[in-house]
């Protein structure tokens, strides 16, 4: 829980107001150094012997009865280091060492303000008294009053029939008030008696007792409700509750009330220790009432991640859920999803100046009815050395692993894979040009298990073999020029050309009798035109003899600001055979020595108009492959966005159809646009909104629209939403939706820290699904 940064009414009451009659004087001359004005806030704190400083008293009148007391009358100032007191009349009582000011007393620190009628301050006890007392933080919002104020000790204060609000003067939209607040500055903690919280001076509920934080310490309590109604959940409401359990680990309760379901209980467990951070969150819905046949639903996620003694390096990210329907049937943030699976995955590295080692466990939990189980690696063992400049204009690496696969698919391999890749590079470069050659030698053995396994014809595991060895050489040569001018076409602007060229060998060799156990193909863009590898993993080392061939060209502005980026390029294969072609052309025989032309633009006009663009053309097919278009326009307050996206069904099929039925998941590929918004009404109204429309199913996807608003002191939000619940991709399939109406409100400054506001351009909370996406990518 977010703590009010000030000591609320504790922090209106301060008792070094005077010092003793030894070190107080009258000053009546003019020319006295003018004193910091009541209302500033000081940044500077006060010096720790504040009541030892002298204090200077200036008065239109002095009264004095020698040894009994002093009354100073009409205007009465006193200062002392950073506090101020203003008064009609000041009165030290010499025998009791008491001061009484009287009449209209003004104070303030420097922090706070505070007017009372009538203030006393006994110098030998340090023991204070304010009566019907207003006070107002001066360095951030908040203020309060009350009946009648006492400092019983050093840090310690009663308080009589009190209230504190964040709001400014004027506006009472809301205040806590209680019979009697006692607040202790030492333990940082204030406690309510009988508190009442009021919205418009009229009481909205009650408590008998209530403590909160005052300062910087966390307290447990109850954090801000939210309420909702939604067509599949009906009315719900959720109630945190935040736990300070210790100063190095917390906890967050979250009752959830879901008026077709029940009460669902979540939880986040956060901890600091020597070995890093982490969190345990989990979700339990006990007996599940809309989906009675699925008993309790629970979902679960332990996410760890630190370093140890500057070595060691920590990282587990472990989910579980009690069903494959979960994510389905229930709004849930646990766990990394991808593909219909939740990751389930550990590892630890030793890191030195030159080598590393680590040690993984990776397995899925499969959210599918797919009989294609992946596989889990149980575990990876990794050692890589490093050895750059082993001469000059030399670099030496090695890679290497020890990896075991295991399924627990009925009729596929498991198997054992070493692998050792020993490499040299030879970098040249200066501030022009670069360019680096490296030769690599890949071994490979695998000691697969058959046993259960069809390897015969026609089978998908044809010609598998129980121990295979594999060494392949690899060789690539890369390099790049940066050349530089100033353009004629457009005055003012610079204008550069970034040829880059790359040669890949690496000879043909049969893998067939290899399954494939972590390697997927790896997308080409621009930039995949310049890797080494088609495959991610080591299952498939695709051969090549090709040259990669591309430019840059970037437009710099006059005070050298990026304002356009366009790259292209293209693979050239000496081999036919060892291109990557689509079904399409693979089916009517037509093939060339040509990849696909891959083209990336980014543009900024005048900072107002944004655009970033990507396709990816095939000239065997005659058709685009993939692309992607960002088009945004950006105006005082707020933004407007367009996105499409476009991915033929074959390109698909040839990255992910061995492990996925593409034709369960899309209908002719993917096609779907999207318009997103959001506009800064006033200082006090924000709203923002997304749209996404599927154009190969002509069905909307989502809906999502949210209205903020957020006051001095107080702010309230309402989303709507609309979203596709169901796989769409059988024509016969009817879409069905799920609405949604939420409201969540708080109040400013009280155990709540906002920062921007929500929907403005550059906001990009995780915690918002209408957060803002930087579609652009220009270095400035």
């Amino acid at each position: 829980m977010q703590c009010f940064s000030r000591t609320l009414l504790a922090a209106s009451i301060t008792t070094a107001l005077y010092v003793s009659t030894t070190q107080a004087e009258t000053i009546t001359d003019s020319s006295v150094q003018e004193m910091p004005s009541i209302d500033q806030c000081l940044i500077e704190p006060a010096a720790e012997n504040e009541t030892q400083l002298p204090a200077h008293v200036e008065s239109d009148r002095l009264e004095a009865i020698n040894g009994d007391k002093a009354i100073y009358s009409g205007d009465v100032r006193v200062t002392q280091g950073n506090k101020t007191i203003l008064a009609d009349n000041v009165t030290l009582h010499q025998q009791e060492n008491i001061v009484v000011a009287e009449g209209n007393v003004n104070f303030s620190d420097g922090q706070i303000k505070s007017v009372s009628d009538r203030a006393t301050n006994n110098l030998t006890t340090d023991e204070m008294t304010l009566e019907n007392t207003d006070y107002e933080f001066l360095c951030e919002p908040g203020r309060g009053n009350a009946v009648y104020v006492s400092k019983t000790g050093k840090a310690v204060y009663e308080i009589e029939d009190g209230s504190i609000t964040s709001c400014p003067i004027g506006d009472n939209a809301w205040r806590l008030r209680a019979s009697s607040i006692s607040v202790d500055q030492n333990e940082e903690q204030a406690t309510f008696y009988n508190p009442r919280f009021e919205i418009q001076s009229v009481p909205v509920f009650y408590l008998p007792y209530l403590t909160v934080p005052v300062g910087d310490t966390r307290k447990t309590g109850f954090l801000y409700p939210t309420v909702s109604y939604g067509s599949s959940d009906g009315f719900e409401a959720e109630i945190p509750v935040y736990w300070n359990l210790a100063p190095d680990y917390d906890l967050e309760t979250t009752f959830k009330y879901m008026q077709e379901r029940g009460t669902q209980l979540n939880s986040k467990f956060r901890y600091l220790s020597d070995f890093g951070s982490g969190s345990i969150e989990s979700e339990y819905l006990p007996d599940d009432q809309k989906y009675t046949d699925k008993g309790d639903r629970w979902g679960f996620q332990l996410e760890h991640s630190g370093i140890f003694q500057q070595s060691w390096l920590f990282e587990v990210d472990y989910s579980k859920v009690s069903d494959i329907d979960y994510f389905t049937d229930m709004s849930s943030g646990i766990g990394s999803r991808e593909d219909g699976q939740l990751l389930q995955e550990g590892q630890a590295t030793y890191r030195s100046q030159n080598w590393d080692a680590s040690v993984l466990v990776r397995d899925f939990q499969v959210l599918t009815t797919s009989s294609n189980l992946p596989y889990r690696l149980m575990p990876q063992l990794e050692y890589n050395y490093y050895a750059p400049e082993v001469m000059d204009y030399l670099d030496f690496d090695l890679i290497s692993h020890v990896s075991l696969f295991d399924t627990d698919a009925s009729g596929k391999p498991s198997a054992t894979r070493v692998h050792v890749e020993p490499g040299i590079t030879i970098p040249v470069g200066n501030t022009w040009g670069t360019w680096t050659t490296e030769a690599r030698l890949l071994g490979t053995y695998y000691q697969q298990d058959l046993d259960g396994v069809d390897t015969g014809s026609g089978s998908d595991y044809e010609g598998l073999e129980e121990s295979v060895s594999r060494v392949i050489p690899e060789f690539r040569s890369h390099a790049g020029i940066v050349l530089e001018r100033d353009t004629k076409i457009v005055n003012n602007y610079t204008q550069t050309l970034e040829p880059q060229v790359q040669y890949l060998y690496v000879p043909e060799q049969d893998q067939s009798d290899i399954g494939l156990y972590d390697t997927t193909l790896l997308q080409t863009d621009y930039y995949g035109l310049f890797r080494s590898r088609k495959y991610s993993g080591v299952d498939r080392i695709a051969a090549a003899n090709q040259i990669s061939y591309g430019a840059s060209s970037r437009f710099f502005d006059d005070e050298y600001k990026e304002r356009l980026n366009i790259s292209f390029g293209q693979i050239f294969y000496f081999d036919k055979d060892t291109k990557q072609t689509l079904s399409s052309s693979e089916d009517s025989g037509e093939k060339t020595n040509y990849s696909s032309w891959a083209i990336e633009m980014d543009f900024n006009y005048d900072d107002y108009l944004f655009y970033h663009g990507g396709v990816q053309y095939d000239i065997d097919s005659a058709s685009m492959q993939l692309a992607n278009s960002t088009l945004e326009y950006r105006f005082a307050g707020g933004y407007i966005q367009t996105n499409y996206r476009y991915v033929t069904e074959e390109y698909i099929e040839d990255n992910v159809g061995e492990s996925i039925d593409v034709g369960s998941i899309t209908r002719d590929g993917i096609s779907q646009a999207g318009l997103l918004g959001a506009y800064q009404i006033s200082r006090k109204w924000n709203a923002s909104a997304q749209y996404f429309y599927d154009l190969t199913t002509q069905e909307n996807l989502e809906w999502l629209a949210r209205l903020n608003y957020k006051s001095d002191c107080w702010y309230i939000g309402f989303t709507y939403s609309n979203q596709l619940t169901n796989n769409i991709s059988d024509p016969n399939t009817t879409p069905e939706y799920e609405n949604n109406f939420g409201v969540n409100f708080g109040i400013v400054g009280f155990g709540t820290n906002l920062g921007s506001d929500s929907g403005a351009v550059g906001d990009s909370s995780s915690d918002n699904s209408l957060s803002y996406g930087r579609p652009f990518f220009l270095n400035n």
